[in-house]
């Protein structure tokens, strides 16, 4: 349709549009920034494809974005934004009009999207890829553990030491041999002692004192 003369101009374009259509799927701005950031990249699929192949690459564009949407809100373990964003790249590095161009277009587009990360300091995020960015805190209560929620279950059990303690060795506890680590003190093997505390797969324990 029309050509831009300086290849970096296209850093600066489809940087800014991706900056701003993934501001959009990250933060909730109504809207704005979506609108702003696919005029940034239809300007730049303008200004170098011919009517025809516009339409094309737009449409395979638009793909690829609503397949990040679609992770992002309901399967979220991030295979379709995968897919979608190779997508992505792959239509702004063919759209352009040399090599060149086309990697200053790729480069905006990596720029962009880690960009819009920092607009989750500054805007009320959305709900999307919470089990992917862990971006809810999940906790006990809410039915989580940091890892091994199984050992809970020995806290307040007993057990002897297989190894000194120093302050890490073995214990068995009810016929199972655990990694544990005493409470700052070295203990000396066939001694007894207690489960105090469990700190995801770390086992705290204690001598018992007779």
């Amino acid at each position: 349709m029309f050509a831009i003369d300086a290849a970096w101009i296209a850093l600066l374009i489809t940087g800014l549009g991706t900056l701003f259509l993934f501001g959009e799927l990250l933060v909730n701005m109504r809207g704005v920034f979506g609108v702003l950031g696919l005029a940034f990249i239809m300007f730049y699929f303008m200004s170098h494809l011919s009517t025809s192949m516009f339409f094309i690459m737009g449409i395979v564009y638009l793909v690829s974005l609503l397949l990040i949407i679609i992770d992002g809100n309901f399967l979220n373990d991030g295979t379709l934004t995968t897919i979608g964003s190779i997508s992505m790249l792959f239509t702004i590095g063919m759209a352009a009009n040399d090599w060149v161009t086309g990697l200053y277009g790729v480069s905006g587009v990596l720029i962009g999207g880690f960009g819009s990360l920092l607009f989750l300091k500054v805007f009320p995020k959305r709900n999307m890829w919470s089990k992917i960015t862990l971006l809810d805190q999940l906790s006990s209560e809410e039915g989580y553990n940091s890892m091994n929620e199984s050992y809970r279950h020995l806290i307040g059990k007993e057990g002897i030491t297989l190894t000194d303690l120093r302050p890490v060795g073995t214990v068995s506890i009810n016929n199972q041999e655990y990694s544990v680590v005493s409470n700052g003190h070295w203990m000396k093997r066939n001694e007894k002692v207690v489960v105090e505390r469990v700190d995801g797969t770390k086992i705290l324990v204690k001598k018992v004192e007779n």
